[in-house]
């Protein structure tokens, strides 16, 4: 690798980063990551600090995991790619659709479409949602029904059934036949209601009138994540979701779990549709199952639908859709070392009981720092929304956020913002003394705006 001088002067030169503008990144350089061990990431001037942001929700078992590393390495030597088009496939892939179908067996889901990562993922259960009814002999049912704040990726599909602006103002217009319900976010809501069962109930209504002036022979499905991510981590009340799937099951619309930051163990539970009892008809998965060593996702089928799928006998049941490194060998030889990682240290048991610890710690900076103005958080997703008054809830200002952002790094904890949100989402594997750092280190950062 070259010297530390000219990778300074020629960060953020010569490429764009994702989510981030390029004339920003020119004019304030990103950090550089340089080496990472544990739950620990060290920059190039030398400095480490704990990983509050766990890669992007995705290392869930930290950066020392030998039994990937080694499983990587191995695969590498043995088979480091083939096809998976029809014709040919590797042993890893076939072994990992086995544990895939074992491990989601609970969510009724035992037929594996394997992708690139989470984007991918999500724009194949679109694809496949529209499939499933012209195999069934309803063509017609091609819309999508999403939720504001919600985050789908970056392809046209996903971005389409994104739920916020910003990720979709400046790619417009995009994929037609997409509606946005409200979302389940109690700060802010459209309805005036402070009960989280109330604003679950309100917007089911809403779902129902969307479907009686749309026709429900016409919607494919409802896409949303069991706890959204991105948008600001809004966790909505139980109910919510067996609701959205009731009304689903009683029009014929297919419910797609967006499952890639809350499978494998990030809210407290293996996979967030389990967390509040529900089945989903497709599910998307990627981030975490390979720990974040390997770009791989799978989407996940009910039986219900694999069963439509295989029966069929014209072409409508034909996949015509994939990618070049679906079911890649190496991708799949991490995610079967990751499963059975992730199922030895029984990260979602941790998880749920860090997550407990940190949700607390953030309600004590509430209490102490004016400028906290909600804490939401379930298992280890969490957030704080900053804001410049209480009483009327107005955001933060952008410079606000970065201060608080450099002072929790200068006090030893990587955090990541979007908007007036500071997010959290560390690796499954954190220590109580791991959270408590996390919480000094946002005191820290805090009181540089303290007022």
């Amino acid at each position: 690798m070259r010297e530390t001088n000219f990778l300074v002067e020629n960060n953020a030169r010569h490429l764009w980063h994702p989510m981030a503008h390029p004339a920003e990144m020119r004019a304030n350089p990103p950090k550089i990551v340089n080496a990472a061990a544990g739950v620990e990431i060290t920059d190039l001037q030398g400095k480490t600090v704990l990983d509050a942001v766990g890669g992007l929700w995705n290392v869930n078992l930290g950066y020392s995991c030998e039994p990937v590393k080694a499983a990587i390495r191995d695969q590498l030597d043995q088979l480091p790619y083939y096809s998976t088009f029809r014709g040919t496939t590797n042993s890893p892939l076939i072994e990992l659709s086995y544990e895939l179908a074992e491990w989601f067996r609970e969510d009724g889901l035992t037929r594996a479409f394997f992708t690139s990562g989470g984007s991918d993922s999500v724009e194949t259960c679109l694809r496949l949602a529209r499939q499933y009814h012209k195999i069934n002999g309803q063509p017609e049912r091609t819309k999508f029904i999403a939720l504001k704040k919600g985050y789908h990726g970056t392809h046209f599909g996903g971005a389409s059934v994104n739920g916020n602006a910003n990720f979709r103002r400046n790619y417009e217009p995009l994929l037609p036949g997409v509606t946005h319900l409200a979302s389940p976010y109690l700060y802010r809501n459209p309805f005036g209601t402070e009960d989280p069962a109330t604003l679950a109930s309100l917007i089911a209504k809403q779902f129902e009138d969307e479907i009686a002036f749309q026709g429900a022979d016409t919607i494919a499905a409802l896409i949303m994540e069991p706890v959204l991510g991105a948008g600001g981590v809004i966790v909505p009340h139980e109910t919510f979701m067996p609701l959205m799937r009731d009304i689903c099951d009683r029009h014929g619309i297919l419910l797609i779990a967006d499952e890639v930051i809350t499978a494998f163990g990030r809210t407290g539970a293996w996979t967030g549709s389990r967390l509040w009892g529900v089945r989903p008809d497709f599910m998307s998965t990627a981030k975490a199952i390979t720990n974040g060593y390997f770009p791989f996702g799978a989407v996940m089928i009910a039986d219900r639908i694999a069963e439509a799928f295989e029966a069929n006998k014209n072409s409508f049941g034909a996949i015509g859709h994939g990618y070049t490194y679906s079911g890649h060998p190496v991708g799949a030889a991490a995610a079967l070392a990751t499963l059975k990682e992730t199922r030895r240290a029984d990260v979602a048991t941790n998880a749920a009981a860090r997550g407990l610890e940190l949700v607390a710690g953030l309600q004590g900076l509430k209490a102490k720092h004016e400028i906290i103005g909600d804490v939401r958080g379930k298992g280890l997703m969490c957030a704080l929304e900053l804001v410049a008054d209480r009483n009327t809830k107005a955001s933060a200002a952008k410079d606000v956020v970065a201060t608080i952002y450099e002072g929790t790094y200068d006090a030893g904890v990587m955090v990541r913002t979007s908007g007036a949100n500071i997010i959290l989402s560390p690796p499954l594997i954190i220590t109580a003394t791991d959270v408590e750092r996390i919480v000094a280190a946002l005191d820290a950062g805090l009181a540089k705006v303290a007022r």
